[in-house]
């Protein structure tokens, strides 16, 4: 329980720092829009402004039209007199303290603020003034001078394009900002148990899973998590088994070893042949599973060197045959080959000899007496199939994908009477494996266990 409410928390602080995150990734991204969108807004009303009379202070436009169409300033004080004129829709009032100068500098008229008394003396410039140079036919005919500190044209013009700008800025930020957030919802959660699982498996917890949601990007994730970590466990679990059969497997020898030498010692046994030929003959049995182990371990890390040449199964087979003929007669087994015409396949003659001898040799030992062993050779479309088939009890069909594991005996046919520490398949696997090749097990229609290998042509 405690173990569980732990991860719980675990994930929920993981989840916690990456929508953090994520949410950070969002908002920088709409900050950096919106400063992109204002600077190109900038730099358009900055060009704009000095080229289109549009962007101009409507009034400065007003005073130009009314010199062009008056050839001059006079009257010029009823144009700013007249409210729907000067007193213009969406200009702060703070902005409306005018004064026109003509060209010479000579004040002709004020409004607003602006101190009626100037009219008629020239214009002597003050802090915070904004003149605005005013053309016609390109020619200057004089100046606007708007009376306060806070006041740009620019600036006049850029808050009545930006207005809209920003208007219309604020609506993706917010969509976009919603869209982010939903988004990471569905990423967050996963990624953080993704997390949060690699973080268990890390401090030992092997059965650590993620369940499969989200992206297709994320749902690989964590399927390849998943297939990882349990393969992992697999691993854990194989390597506590190995231990064990090993510690199983070396312990009887020892203690055969350990109670005939204790027995000579104290003078229980004597010290003769009949006593020490079952002490030396456990210590073989020691020598061989040493050397099986030590061969598997190599061959599983892909570490052993294969001399690998074009040679014959079926001349591998008969010799095979040869070298057991003995022990199948000593048991009343008969010992047969079975071949035709195959072609060459491409192997390490010496590990191929050891892989048929460990098949023959297993069939041979769990075959009764008066029964039959026959190695069979055979041409397939891509390769050549050695076959070795007994006539023993078989093994039940839930037990042969275990066939080829260490040290695997079944409950009744390969026990521990029977000999052999269960390593011989396994080492046929590996070795045939690691030639390009395969090895299959099945039980015959007719009774009994069929085990064999399978080389590609070269």
């Amino acid at each position: 329980m405690l173990h569980s409410s732990n991860s719980r928390r675990s994930l929920q602080l993981i989840q916690r720092r990456l929508f953090i995150l994520l949410l950070r990734a969002f908002t920088l991204v709409v900050v950096l829009v919106m400063v992109c969108i204002f600077s190109l807004a900038g730099l358009f009303i900055g060009r704009a402004a000095n080229n289109d009379p549009w962007f101009r202070f409507p009034l400065a436009t007003a005073l130009e039209t009314y010199y062009l169409a008056q050839g001059g300033w006079q009257g010029v004080e009823v144009l700013f007199a007249d409210q729907s004129i000067a007193s213009l829709p969406a200009l702060p009032a703070h902005w409306q303290n005018f004064l026109l100068v003509d060209a010479n500098g000579l004040a002709l008229a004020t409004h607003g603020r602006a101190d009626p008394a100037r009219r008629g003396s020239l214009y002597q410039a003050q802090a915070g003034d904004e003149p605005i140079d005013l053309y016609v036919n390109g020619v200057l005919v004089g100046k606007l001078i708007i009376e306060t500190a806070q006041f740009s044209s620019a600036w006049w013009a850029a808050q009545r394009l930006l207005q809209p700008v920003i208007f219309l800025s604020i609506f993706p930020a917010v969509l976009t900002l919603i869209i982010g957030m939903l988004l990471m919802r569905r990423v967050v959660t996963p990624l953080a148990e993704v997390i949060a699982a690699a973080q268990a498996v890390a401090a030992g917890d092997l059965s650590a899973r993620v369940t499969v949601r989200g992206p297709d990007d994320l749902r690989a994730l964590t399927d390849s998590f998943n297939q990882m970590t349990s393969a992992l466990e697999r691993s854990a679990r194989e390597r506590r088994n190995m231990l064990a059969d090993i510690a199983h497997e070396l312990r009887t020898p020892l203690t055969v070893i350990r109670g005939r030498l204790e027995g000579i010692v104290d003078g229980i046994y004597a010290p003769d042949e009949g006593h020490i030929a079952p002490v030396l003959e456990e210590t073989y049995l020691l020598e061989r599973l040493v050397e099986d182990l030590r061969l598997l371990t190599l061959a599983e890390a892909r570490q052993l060197h294969f001399e690998r040449r074009p040679l014959a199964l079926v001349d591998l087979a008969q010799r095979a045959a040869g070298l057991f003929e003995a022990e199948a007669a000593e048991k009343a087994i008969a010992l047969t080959v079975e071949a035709g015409q195959v072609g060459m396949v491409a192997a390490d003659p010496h590990r191929v000899e050891q892989v048929i001898g460990n098949l023959v040799s297993n069939a041979l030992r769990y075959t009764p007496a008066g029964g039959s062993v026959t190695i069979q050779v055979t041409q397939t479309p891509s390769g050549v199939e050695l076959r070795v088939s007994d006539s023993g009890p078989g093994a039940p069909e839930e037990d042969l994908p275990h066939i080829f594991d260490r040290f695997w005996r079944g409950e009744k046919s390969r026990s521990r009477a029977g000999g052999g520490a269960g390593l011989g398949l396994a080492i046929a696997r590996q070795l045939i494996e690691a030639q390009r090749g395969a090895v299959f097990a099945q039980n015959r229609p007719q009774g009994g266990l069929t085990v064999g290998f399978f080389l590609p042509l070269d």
